[in-house]
């Protein structure tokens, strides 16, 4: 039981790790030479990529950002079906029982990751990209339907941060809607609280009025997002 705990938490630090790798903070060291934090809205996220270096490097740092999660949850994946083989897996373990709430603690290591990089002094974006990968990974239809409400708000408020919000609430209903298990459903509310949260300064600009939309100049820092 030992080895097999020494496992799962190994598969945790990975998913951390996964999650902190800086993508749009090497995007913008690289391209510009510039250090994302210090401009914009000081995230790492693709959104302030976009705003900052444009639509390629923005869709570039999107996409790494969410196969970061799809890796994290795929790390569980492949312990489950390559620890049968080496006997790690005690015999009196309940698989289907353990590996939902496993994939629930890699998510939300990943997640942290992104948002607390360890290799930007925990620093970081939003956790929206990285979400929606570990919800691909976990329920590719919830990562959809999830995808597909931020898709429709965003399309009618053009607002980036008001989409990823829905996303972020609609998520637990879809869970149930699913009828996922309930380690997935509690990883949903607890990710999703978490997003919201690292929205609030959005959320207060969003109250006010004087949250940008899509391709608006955004005058000065605090009226920026991610």
């Amino acid at each position: 039981m030992a080895i097999w705990l020494t496992l799962c938490g190994v598969v945790v630090l990975l998913a951390y790790l996964l999650g902190s790798f800086p993508t749009g903070y090497l995007a913008g060291k690289l391209l510009k030479g510039i250090d994302i934090r210090e401009v914009g809205s000081g995230s790492t996220g693709a959104t302030n990529v976009l705003r900052t270096l444009g639509k390629g490097p923005g869709a570039f740092v999107l996409f790494v950002d969410c196969l970061k999660g799809v890796l994290a949850i795929n790390l569980v994946y492949a312990l489950f079906n390559f620890a049968p083989g080496y006997n790690v897996i005690p015999t009196n373990l309940n698989v289907q029982l353990w590996q939902p709430w496993l994939v629930t603690l890699v998510g939300l290591g990943a997640i942290l990751g992104h948002s607390k990089s360890i290799f930007l002094g925990f620093t970081g974006g939003k956790s929206v990209a990285t979400s929606l990968g570990i919800l691909l990974a976990m329920n590719w239809q919830v990562g959809l339907a999830t995808l597909g409400v931020f898709g429709v708000v965003i399309a009618i408020s053009k607002i980036v941060s008001l989409s990823s919000i829905s996303g972020a609430v609609a998520v637990s209903i879809l869970m149930v809607v699913f009828q996922q298990p309930l380690a997935y459903v509690l990883f949903s509310i607890a990710g999703g609280l978490y997003v919201i949260i690292r929205h609030r300064s959005n959320i207060e600009r969003l109250l006010t009025g004087t949250e940008p939309k899509i391709g608006q100049k955004v005058e000065t820092e605090s009226q920026q997002t991610a």
